[in-house]
């Protein structure tokens, strides 16, 4: 990385008739590294475990929307695979089953059966194989290498590598189609647990057990071990544990034993023959045969009470997963029977995948707002703030908006509004400020350094010393619940609300409504202003009394409506929650199902999850940082998302030199007064690099003809005396010319 300074004075600005100062300093503050994927996640998913598979070295780990983690036993190492970066169709793992040959036999919800070997990703599904659904609960291998799988409403299924067989109601003697779980004794017998009891099949003959003609306890069959003295250990949704030897049962629950539920969901049986259970909402319970020994959160380091998978490794080692039920806490731990690992095999700090807003501060941290607190990650680290561990008093964070001094405006749920400066916190709220209500869900700062804040009971203004209140009594605003607030460049605000869209020039309101206007609906969610003016609307669609209408995307002019529904654009889904717009002016829309959309104005191109590396196709929000990576928020996590591959940051002593000729996005974009471009070189060239505006006059020559070396650079534009506007930075490396847009408001 070069480093270097470049000093002016004046620059005379073509078929202008005055003189401006504008200073540019040139600065390497950071490089820039493309990695190779054009898809990254960071996701909380390893908090929510659904299945655990030993392989020796290794522990394969199932989540909830996250994938699966390879966890490196003697290294702690983990590896993450996703539907981003592997042949998974889906993120939701019900079942790892590990066959003698160390292939990995994975249900998913969804997705079918795959088996991956290491290498290669084979996916088995209902329309490429005789599998009947894509919904897979269990699977069993049995000494044969069959694979028998328990499915979602389709029964019983073996595959012995060839042929497909299926088991239902409708064939044979299982009483539902809904198999949760299968153990194999050693005589072959299949044991299948489901909705309506438990069932042996020794091949030939069906024999079904319930809560009617036997002992028992309940139908809904949640996990089966059977042991070294061939008894079946029971786990059942709502009854407790049963122990069936072939002839006598025996029913422990929470009224005749130290069972601490009776909601049983994984059972595992050590090397002492001693029995671990796991309980939805008990915690773990070892049982010896005579003794219960209960470990909970309070008494151990379990992090919730919601257990949903156990294995015991070779070394005797208790791998437990757990849910963050009702909790933020979860993921896996070790017990060795004295001590306890954690371990989060997540791809990511976030503590949640809840997550309501992101924003970026001038050093390229990127600040979350989740239901757990707000994380910042400098691309590398990541830092929670919560209740717990700092001044921040709600953990329900909707908004964050950062200010010319760095500070980080907070919007919270229930306690108002939080200024954090990185030291020390201050809290306004309904009892200490002129906010009116405390479940403040939109923040937005103007150039004047003005606080705008969208509550659910009207729009405030906060100058940092008064404030002023604008609601449906005393204001034109149509109504008092604020989704989201945009600034033109005339310093116009635009509100979205429940009963509309509302222009407010700080003075006169417009209101823009289904009636008045060619707004598709009065649920106004999101809006988004390019470099024309041009303002992009978010709406749902709305019951108008008969039935559910309008929806979509909306482009307003100043003048002219144009709306974009899944009727006459390709647009997937009319219910759209986030809308951004990149330097090139691609629209970028997040639905609520439908994927993400981009949009060039006259193309559309849907990323879902089943062609693309999203997680999830509801999209909460998105933002586009100066490096042009997408990140898009969904319920299942962040995806970060770039044309040719990631860019994130790394430390400058790391030698990555740049493989192609690249102009990012300056930043901030909007900006007042200054701004940084950044660009690469991948080998030595004559550069030059200037500004102009919508007119094409020249503004502003930053790089004359200058000779640089490979390596990438960053420029800061000081715009000190010009007018708000689009303006259009270009360069020009040898033969090769890249432009970009960037907007500045006054």
């Amino acid at each position: 990385m070069k480093t270097g300074k470049l000093n002016f004075s004046k620059i005379e600005l073509s078929k202008l008739n005055f003189f401006i100062f504008l200073f540019l300093i040139v600065t390497t503050s950071h490089k820039l590294f493309s990695q190779s994927p054009e898809w990254i996640v960071y996701n909380a998913s390893g908090i929510d475990i659904s299945s655990l598979a030993d392989e020796g070295n290794y522990l394969w780990i199932g989540t909830v929307n996250g994938g699966i983690a390879k966890l490196n036993k003697t290294n702690g190492n983990i590896e993450n695979y996703g539907n981003w970066n592997s042949g998974l169709p889906v993120n939701y793992i019900k079942v790892i089953e590990i066959d003698r040959y160390k292939n990995k036999w994975i249900g998913t919800d969804g997705g079918g059966l795959i088996k991956f070997n290491d290498t290669n990703w084979v996916v088995f599904n209902k329309f490429n194989s005789g599998l009947p659904t894509n919904k897979i609960l269990s699977i069993k291998i049995d000494e044969e290498d069959n694979k028998w799988i328990g499915t979602y409403g389709s029964g019983l299924v073996k595959f012995d590598g060839g042929n497909w067989i299926v088991y239902d109601p409708s064939n044979s003697g299982l009483p539902s189609y809904f198999v949760s779980n299968i153990a194999i004794d050693g005589e072959g017998n299949k044991w299948i647990g489901t909705s309506r009891g438990l069932v042996k099949f020794d091949n030939t003959n069906w024999s079904v057990y319930n809560s009617s003609n036997s002992g028992l306890p309940s139908n809904k069959i949640t996990s089966i071990k059977i042991d070294g003295e061939g008894k079946k250990w029971i786990g059942t949704y709502d009854g407790g544990l049963a122990k069936f030897d072939g002839v006598n049962w025996t029913v422990y629950k929470r009224s005749n034993s130290g069972l601490p539920s009776n909601y049983i969901n994984a059972i595992s049986i050590d090397g002492q023959g001693n029995k671990w259970i796991g309980t939805g909402g008990g915690g773990l319970t070892k049982f010896d045969g005579i003794n219960w020994t209960v470990f909970n959160s309070s008494n151990s380091s379990l992090p919730n009470n919601y257990i949903t998978a156990i294995v015991v490794d070779s070394q005797n080692n208790k791998w437990i997963g757990t849910n963050a039920y009702q909790s933020y806490f979860g993921g896996l731990l070790k017990f060795d029977g004295v001590n306890w690992t954690i371990y989060n095999p997540s791809t990511s700090g976030l503590p949640t995948n809840y997550i309501n807003t992101i924003t970026f501060d001038g050093q390229g941290n990127k600040w979350i707002g989740t239901i757990a607190g707000i994380v910042k990650f400098n691309g590398n680290n990541w830092i929670v703030y919560s209740k717990s561990n700092s001044g921040l008093p709600s953990n329900s964070v909707y908004d964050i908006a950062i200010d010319e001094q760095d500070n980080k405006w907070i919007g919270t749920k229930s306690v108002g509004i939080i200024k954090f400066d990185g030291n020390n916190w201050s809290i306004y709220s309904t009892s200490n400020s002129g906010l009116p209500s405390n479940i403040t869900q939109t923040i937005i700062i103007d150039f004047q350094n003005n606080i705008w804040i969208g509550t659910n009971a009207g729009l405030a203004k906060f100058d940092r010393f008064n404030w002023e209140i604008y609601n449906t009594s005393n204001s034109g605003l149509p109504n008092n619940f604020i989704n989201k607030i945009a600034i033109d460049g005339f310093g116009n605000k635009w509100i979205c609300t429940n009963w509309g869209l509302a222009k407010f020039d700080g003075v006169n309101w417009t209101n823009y409504n289904p009636l008045n206007s060619g707004l598709p609906s009065y649920q106004v969610n999101t809006i988004a202003i390019d470099g024309q003016g041009t303002k992009w609307i978010g709406t749902y669609p709305y019951w108008n009394g008969n039935n559910i209408v309008g929806g979509g995307l909306a482009k307003f002019d100043g003048v002219n409506w144009t709306v974009y529904n899944t009727s006459n654009s390709g647009l997937p889904n009319n219910d759209v929650n986030a809308v951004s717009i990149d330097a090139q002016d691609n629209k970028w829309i997040g639905t609520s199902g439908g994927g993400l959309s981009k949009f060039d104005g006259v193309n559309w191109i849907v990323f879902q999850t089943s062609n693309s590396g999203m997680p999830s196709n509801y999209i909460r929000t998105i933002a586009i940082d100066e490096q042009g990576n997408k990140w898009i928020v969904t319920n299942e996590g962040i995806a970060v998302y770039r044309e040719g591959g990631v860019i994130i940051n790394v430390d400058e002593s790391k030698e990555n030199p740049p493989s192609k000729f690249e102009l990012y996005q300056n930043y901030p974009n909007p900006f007042n007064p200054s701004t940084k471009i950044s660009f690469s070189l991948p080998e030595p060239a004559q550069v030059t690099l200037k500004v102009y505006n919508i007119l094409g006059q020249e503004i502003a020559t930053i790089l004359d003809n200058k000779e640089l070396s490979g390596g990438f650079y960053e420029y800061e534009f000081n715009a000190q005396g010009l007018s708000s506007g689009t303006y259009i930075y270009t360069i020009k490396a040898g033969s090769q010319i890249k432009s970009n847009k960037m907007l500045l408001i006054r």
